[in-house]
């Protein structure tokens, strides 16, 4: 029997970057039209998808030019609103549907965090994901009162700290310490509540949680970490981890790293899936998609490239000559603490240690990154369900998809769930209909 894959849906940038005037986005709403929200709530539940997911940054990038000028005229990563009151109504109109909510490990206290996630998980039934993050922007930093970003180390252990403090003060209230004795008065055992007594490096914290235990007692953990050093704090807490769109044979490392990491912490890597990010453009004809594609290349102008550039990898490339050497440039961020992912790693793996690359053949290929056409894939229901079917497998046939941000919403998300959905139905590798009743028990069907 087939084992059937994952999917859940990343919204985060709906109508970021561009997106929301691409043909197919919403003509008569705008950002943040609580409407919007509670449609493509019900869209996904359509569709049976595991999740709809959203990440969060908090700051308006600023490092290009050392203005938020550029990305307050062409919308690049704002605006953005805290979604936590949002999942709240987008549960009240969905009964299975999952919600991914993102904080920084970087800045938040675990107490707050974990005691918001412990009331969103009853109002919405036991449907929530706690997507755990480190921060590499620096207009986040500055608005929490970081002067420079916390060296690359120190920030995954803050998060582990992080989460082992959240992970007690969920345990800090026993399940059935409750009592509620109408004729006694007694509201609960105190054999049940205990602090937790934490002292870390990062935080201090008493404890108890002063909350009833939520219908998952955690939250579903998911965290995306691909270096060496996110791959062993997804291996300490995960439950799900996301991953960047790889391919086939960085899929199998991806999964055979995650599971030597796992053993290690003396986990099971079979109870821990990856999520690989799936761009996807799905259309009933081959020629309508990539059709599609092609149209991602005029949402933004070079100078909004920038401002997404810059804010995403911590470096003003505003400062970039005429030509320049990836592999300085590289190092050059490295010192700053800012992480030279994606593209500027790109150029430096394609160039010797010696060479130079233009500044306009840079920006040339920025736009494709920051529009996503680098890592869109297009084509027909079926082409995209054989796609998707070879990469599960190379993953380890454990997790699934995460497909992000669709270009055009609603109408991409409706493809996916008119189209690509009954395909995989159809195959056996995706659910008909939901059979938990919590987040956790639907994510751990096979």
């Amino acid at each position: 029997m087939k084992k059937r894959m994952h999917l859940a849906c990343d919204m985060s940038y709906t109508h970021l970057d561009g997106r929301w005037r691409v043909p197919g986005s919403w003509v008569h709403r705008t950002f943040p039209d609580m409407g919007m929200f509670e449609e493509l709530a019900r869209i996904a539940e359509r569709g049976c998808l595991d999740m709809m997911f959203f990440g969060d940054g908090t700051g308006i990038p600023a490092t290009w030019q050392d203005s938020e000028e550029a990305a307050a005229r062409w919308g690049i990563q704002w605006p953005r609103q805290d979604m936590s009151p949002f999942i709240a109504v987008m549960s009240r109109v969905t009964r299975h549907l999952g919600f991914g909510l993102t904080y920084a490990s970087t800045f938040m206290h675990p107490f707050y965090v974990a005691r918001l996630l412990n009331s969103l998980d009853h109002v919405t039934g036991g449907r929530i994901a706690f997507n755990v993050i480190t921060s590499t922007r620096r207009s986040d930093a500055a608005n929490y009162g970081f002067d420079e970003l916390m060296e690359h180390g120190a920030r995954y252990d803050r998060m582990e700290e992080f989460v082992d403090v959240c992970k007690a003060l969920w345990d800090s209230v026993a399940p059935d310490a409750f009592i509620w004795d109408r004729e006694s008065g007694v509201v609960a055992d105190p054999a049940k509540v205990r602090p937790i007594e934490h002292e870390g490096p990062f935080f201090k914290v008493r404890g108890p949680l002063n909350t009833v235990p939520s219908p998952q007692g955690h939250p579903v953990l998911v965290q995306a970490g691909g270096s060496p050093r996110g791959i062993r704090a997804s291996a300490h807490f995960a439950d799900h981890v996301f991953a960047s769109g790889l391919a086939l044979d960085q899929k199998r490392r991806h999964r055979a790293a995650l599971d030597e990491a796992l053993v290690a912490e003396g986990r099971d890597p079979a109870k821990v899936g990856i999520l690989f990010n799936a761009a996807l453009i799905v259309c009933e004809t081959e020629a309508e998609a990539i059709a599609g594609r092609e149209r991602l290349l005029q949402m933004i102008p070079e100078e909004a490239v920038g401002a997404y550039l810059s804010h995403n990898i911590g470096w003003d490339f505003s400062t970039l000559p005429e030509r320049f050497s990836p592999h300085e440039l590289a190092a050059q961020i490295k010192a700053t603490q800012a992480s030279p992912v994606s593209l500027v790693s790109r150029f430096a793996d394609e160039v010797g240690p010696g060479d130079t690359v233009s500044r306009r053949d840079f920006f040339a290929e920025g736009l494709k990154v920051a529009t996503g056409y680098d890592r869109t894939i297009a084509g027909t229901p079926t082409q995209l369900a054989d796609y998707l079917e070879e990469h599960f497998e190379a993953g380890g046939s454990r997790g699934g998809f995460m497909i992000s941000h669709p270009h055009a919403t609603p109408h991409d998300l409706i493809n996916v769930v008119d189209l690509l959905i009954p395909e995989l139905q159809r195959r056996g590798r995706f659910r008909r209909e939901y059979t938990g009743r919590t987040l956790k028990e639907n994510l751990s069907e096979d």
